[in-house]
């Protein structure tokens, strides 16, 4: 089987131009994911966890290295060169990202929110708000606020909204960032049972995990990332 995302030798650091600094995220990372598996990342705060998913999402532009992307057609495109209408149409139609916060238009009820990608995909407004509502009953968001705007939710109902969005449309290559950081172990155990399922219809899967448990039982590939060494500038050197 071919894998669905190769990464090779990504580094990304981030420049304090103002106080000529460069302060390192991931150095040196290395990893493929075959599609129907998930990978987890795990290891210290600070090891750049959160800058390998930016990196393939293309939310940062990495310092080195290349993420190798094979599209549903068969092709390999490089997501550190591709030009931005490349990658928009990959977020679009191929590439979901679960963030730990609900990003949203502040007026929308909570069911349009999760149905956005599916039109965007090209399903009616009836279609796309149907599966919403059966993604969010699955994730145990009561019925009584489907029609409510999120911005009032708590954490945990956010999560859960947010978890609903990027798991409705079924990408082929599905990125999460701590996605049960904010909930109950009930509906922890049904979003495993969620992810679990998914992987079996062939979707990969990246993603953050800081609980052993969770990498136990969704895992079938664990990458551990160790934080990058700080080198000591010229100047810093000579000052101390």
């Amino acid at each position: 089987m071919s894998a669905i995302l190769t990464v090779e030798n990504l580094s990304k650091h981030f420049t304090l131009h103002d106080q000529n600094k460069t302060i390192p995220s991931c150095a040196n990372v290395s990893f493929t994911v075959e599609p129907g598996t998930l990978s987890a990342l795990i290891g210290p705060t600070g090891a750049g966890k959160s800058s390998v998913l930016k990196c393939v999402y293309r939310t940062y532009l990495p310092n080195a290295g290349s993420v190798l992307y094979r599209t549903d057609a068969g092709e390999t495109v490089n997501l550190t060169q591709a030009s931005e209408h490349e990658v928009l149409a990959l977020r679009k139609f191929e590439i979901g990202f679960v963030t730990q916060f609900l990003h949203c238009l502040p007026r929308r009820a909570a069911v349009d929110v999760v149905a956005e990608p599916l039109l965007v995909r090209g399903a009616t407004r009836a279609e796309a708000r149907d599966k919403a509502r059966g993604m969010l009953d699955a994730l145990n968001v009561p019925e009584r606020l489907w029609e409510v705007p999120p911005a009032t939710f708590s954490g945990g109902e956010k999560q859960r909204v947010n978890l609903a969005r990027g798991l409705v449309a079924r990408p082929r290559l599905l990125l999460l960032d701590e996605p049960t950081a904010s909930l109950d172990p009930r509906t922890t155990d049904k979003v495993v049972a969620i992810l679990q399922a998914i992987k079996a219809e062939g979707v990969a899967m990246l993603a953050i995990f800081h609980h052993p448990d969770l990498v136990a039982r969704l895992a079938d590939q664990v990458i551990e990332l160790a934080p990058p060494v700080v080198r000591q500038t010229l100047s810093e050197a000579t000052t101390q």
